[in-house]
């Protein structure tokens, strides 16, 4: 009587006498190991093993022993894929931004940036020219602010003719920001940085320098500076800092701070 039904089903280790699916163990696939009841997501691989890592971010390596683990509650054998896909890493723009490729350059808004010179619109160029042809933003140097209000009057800037202006020096009680005031247009977006010029907007780090030079009051900033750091003309000075800045780590923050208002502001649909 004791065999008339055979042999004991539950005797032994049933769990692996059944034909039991091999699952390729892919990147972020969430597994719980039948053992130990550990639940996580495949991270990798190492000596042999499985690394999964539980949604609180503590990892443990596991064996990739037949139905040693559970798949929506059913037993699977883990199996290292054949050839593992490497991600790309994600390529970025000089700014930070995740680039995008196989995008042509929208056609340029009626919306525009002003900055306050040519240096101020290459550099610009340099960290943000990606993004700009992006947004279809076009950036255009002025001869100085002195004149700010009667050119932002002229440009008649509306819903869908948005204006961003970015200031030099912008601090409290400078000529600057008296001139700033009189910009009252919800159309137009006026920010900036606290340096005497964008150069000093510049790491110095970047430029191999431990600070910018003190200018004394009453010299122009460019030509102190030269001289300061033995440099013959200001052109040679800038062409030297122009190509010490290869992405937005090389400017400091309230110069990025200030340009990416300025991007978002003028790209905002009307």
């Amino acid at each position: 009587m004791g065999r008339r039904y055979g042999e004991d089903v539950l005797a032994g280790d049933w769990r692996r006498r059944k034909v039991i699916p091999e699952v390729d163990a892919e990147a972020d696939l969430v597994v719980e190991d039948a053992d130990s009841g550990f639940c996580g997501a495949v991270v990798g691989f190492e000596s042999g093993a499985v690394v999964l890592e539980d949604r609180h971010g503590k990892r443990r390596n596991f064996p990739l022993l037949p139905a040693a683990f559970l798949l929506d509650g059913r037993p699977v054998t883990l199996r290292r894929p054949a050839r593992a896909p490497v991600p790309a890493a994600r390529r970025r723009t000089a700014s930070g931004s995740i680039a995008v490729d196989g995008v042509r350059a929208r056609v340029a808004r009626a919306s525009r940036i002003w900055v306050e010179g040519v240096h101020d619109a290459a550099l610009v160029e340099r960290i943000w020219g990606d993004d700009l042809r992006i947004e279809g933003v076009v950036v255009e140097p002025l001869e100085g602010i002195d004149a700010l209000v009667a050119e932002v009057r002229e440009f008649e800037p509306g819903p869908h003719r948005r204006l961003g202006v970015l200031v030099d020096h912008l601090v409290p009680g400078s000529k600057e920001s008296r001139i700033v005031a009189g910009v009252t247009s919800p159309y137009v977006l006026v920010t900036g940085h606290p340096y005497v010029d964008v150069w000093q907007a510049v790491k110095p780090a970047a430029l191999g320098i431990r600070a910018w030079p003190v200018v004394p009051p009453g010299r122009p900033w460019k030509e102190g500076v030269c001289a300061a750091l033995g440099v013959a003309e200001p052109a040679d000075m800038w062409r030297h800092i122009l190509s010490r800045v290869n992405t937005y780590a090389d400017v400091e923050t309230p110069l990025i701070n200030a340009m990416e208002r300025l991007i978002d502001f003028v790209a905002e649909p009307g």
